[in-house]
C-alpha cells in the first residue's frame, strides 16, 4: 500500500464500459514527509475520498481485489481515507481532511 493525496478528478465520457460508474481521481504518492514521489495517478475510489484527502492506494493486481471495483480494468484503487500518521522518531503529521458526516 502507498500514501496519496487526492489532487484532483477525472472525468471520461468515453471509456471502457466496466469503469462506467467509477469515480476516478488524480493523486500523488508521498512519502512520509509529505514530498511527492510520483504524481498524478488515476485511481479508483471505494470509500468516497475527495480532492485534498491523504488516502491509502493499493496498485497492481491488489487493486481489482476490493469488491466495488472487483474485475475491472484498474492498476490503483483508494481503499481508505487517512487520519493520521505517526512516524517513529518524528513529530507526528497532521493530516487535513474534508469535514464528512457521520
Amino acid at each position: 500500500m502507498k500514501i496519496a493525496r487526492v489532487t484532483g478528478t477525472v472525468t471520461a465520457s468515453v471509456k471502457a464500459a466496466p469503469l462506467t460508474g467509477h469515480k476516478l481521481l488524480v493523486t500523488d504518492v508521498e512519502d512520509g514527509a509529505g514530498n511527492v514521489l510520483e504524481p498524478a495517478v488515476v485511481a479508483a475510489d471505494t470509500c468516497g475520498a475527495g480532492v485534498g484527502d491523504l488516502v491509502m492506494l493499493v496498485t497492481g493486481s491488489a487493486a481489482r481485489l476490493p469488491a466495488a471495483v472487483a474485475g475491472v480494468p484498474i492498476d490503483a484503487a483508494i481503499v481508505a481515507v487517512v487520519d493520521h500518521v505517526d512516524i517513529a522518531g518524528g513529530p507526528a503529521k497532521r493530516t487535513p481532511t474534508r469535514r464528512r458526516n457521520g
